[in-house]
């Protein structure tokens, strides 16, 4: 889930930045120090705004300037059961790899459908029965059923895509599709007219 954070820091603006007006030196700081990492609140993706900015603190024989900042940054934290869409970046004899934002998660290939699937040496799982496939570049949506957080490289998301309403993108439309056509059938069958397009 992508969140807007408030948040407190001691920031050190290094001497090469003192020429820069004050809000654009701290708020390059606290992009280099915090983009890209991870923290309790998630991974940090952009510093919006730097709201206050404290009295300036010279540490003798440093030469940077430490203030004390208040400041908005856009985190990404995953969410248990939460619903991502993303694109395969990697398909393994285990399962898919799929980049959901700052982190990629991992679709075992047992939650990949309901049906059995293969691994195929051209790089795709494979459904026996229902002859679906997916490959590398295919945009999914799925559910996050596990999370492990060390680092963002060392990140793991276990995700699910044996729901219905998930899987590959152009499987969800097919689906709907088919369930679509069904009912229209079933409305024929007892008698009823297609409701009116307003």
């Amino acid at each position: 889930m992508y969140s807007i954070l408030e948040l407190k820091s001691n920031v050190r603006v290094p001497p090469t930045l003192i020429d820069e007006k004050l809000k654009d030196s701290v708020k390059i700081s606290l992009s280099e120090e915090f983009i890209g990492r991870l923290g309790k609140d998630g991974v940090f993706l952009s510093i919006m705004d730097v709201k206050e900015i404290g009295e300036g603190t010279i540490i003798p024989g440093d030469g940077a300037i430490y203030y004390e900042v208040t400041f908005e940054a856009l985190v990404y934290k995953p969410k248990m059961q939460e619903i991502v869409e993303g694109f395969i970046t990697e398909i393994a004899g285990f399962g898919a790899f799929v980049r959901i934002g700052p982190i990629d998660g991992l679709v075992h290939i047992s939650q990949v459908m309901d049906d059995y699937v293969n691994y195929s040496e051209s790089g795709s799982l494979q459904g026996k029965e229902s002859n679906r496939s997916l490959k590398v570049g295919d945009e999914v949506r799925a559910r996050i059923v596990a999370i492990s957080f060390k680092n963002v490289q060392g990140a793991k998301l276990g995700l699910t895509m044996r729901q219905p309403g998930l899987g590959k993108i152009k499987w969800i439309v097919e689906d709907k599709k088919k369930e679509s056509e069904e009912q229209i059938e079933d409305n024929k069958k007892e008698g009823k007219k297609p409701a009116k397009k307003r």
